[in-house]
């Protein structure tokens, strides 16, 4: 079982651990009935496979057939899904499935809203590991769903030398030596930086990456200047629609934002009987 299949049995034994007993009161025997799901606004769509593995997680026999991929633009009216089966498993899945595709498709629609504001096609947006717990995969999915790029996706794969590490170790120059003596030669290292001489620290222990976080536009612009392409340049902190493109004209890389999944909204479905 992999990590989707594991939260989505998570979503569906919180929703229904001991059944439903509304739709067995109903309908106490099997009974074929057909569903869509229904956008009731533009979008961008993300969680199809996810959706659909919760109907066949409910009830292998269900058929589905999806109209759109992940990253299409839905319009207002678009049916999504057609769903065919027992009337019990579609009423059942119906919440899980929608919760999933409403959630994912909004962290989607609000990244590209983010891509298409960038006018800078040699800087790079990416996502953060500000997800929901439990989610980050499919979150993330949902990120280059709407055109962005992913970050690290956990503590695990990759080095990000942060405030708290550096203050622990007692300096840059000693957090970065410390990680690549116990790290693989293929993990590339990055520091995060908070005002000019910490960037020269950092290029001074040759990090791979340097992060400029929470600093305003004149620093970023003399830290990107200091640097001179000895190392990726990425920026974070204070990023929104309104100051992405001032970011991204300082000459930096990379610019991550956590607002992607932690201040998407969900968009607005609903499954029908047909």
């Amino acid at each position: 079982m992999d990590l989707t299949d594991q939260i989505i049995r998570l979503a569906l034994f919180e929703d229904t651990c001991l059944g439903d007993v509304t739709t067995e009161s109903i309908f106490p025997h099997p009974q074929e009935k057909t569903a869509i799901i229904v956008a009731k606004q533009d979008f961008i769509l993300a969680g199809t496979d996810v959706a659909k593995k919760v109907f066949h997680a409910v009830d292998p026999s269900i058929a589905c057939k999806i109209h759109f991929g992940d990253s299409d633009t839905i319009k207002k009216n678009d049916v999504i899904f057609t769903i065919t089966g027992d009337i019990r498993s579609l009423l059942t899945a119906e919440r899980v499935a929608l919760n999933f595709l409403q959630r994912l498709s909004g962290i989607a629609t609000l990244t590209r809203k983010f891509v298409n504001a960038l006018d800078n096609p040699n800087v790079r947006l990416v996502d953060t590991r500000k997800t929901t717990p439990g989610w980050r995969k499919i979150e993330k999915d949902a990120v280059r769903a709407g055109g962005g790029f992913n970050h690290r996706f956990a503590l695990y794969d990759g080095i990000l030398i942060k405030d708290n590490h550096i203050a622990a170790a007692g300096s840059i120059a000693a957090a970065v030596f410390l990680a690549r003596s116990r790290a693989s030669h293929l993990m590339k290292v990055e520091v995060e930086v908070c005002d000019m001489s910490q960037v020269q620290q950092a290029l001074d222990v040759r990090a791979d990456v340097i992060m400029l976080d929470n600093m305003d536009i004149d620093s970023m612009t003399k830290a990107v200047a200091l640097i001179g392409k000895r190392a990726v340049v990425e920026a974070s902190g204070n990023v929104s629609i309104e100051t992405l493109n001032a970011i991204a004209k300082t000459g930096v890389d990379v610019i991550s934002c956590g607002a992607l999944t932690h201040q998407a909204v969900s968009v607005d479905l609903s499954m029908r009987i047909d």
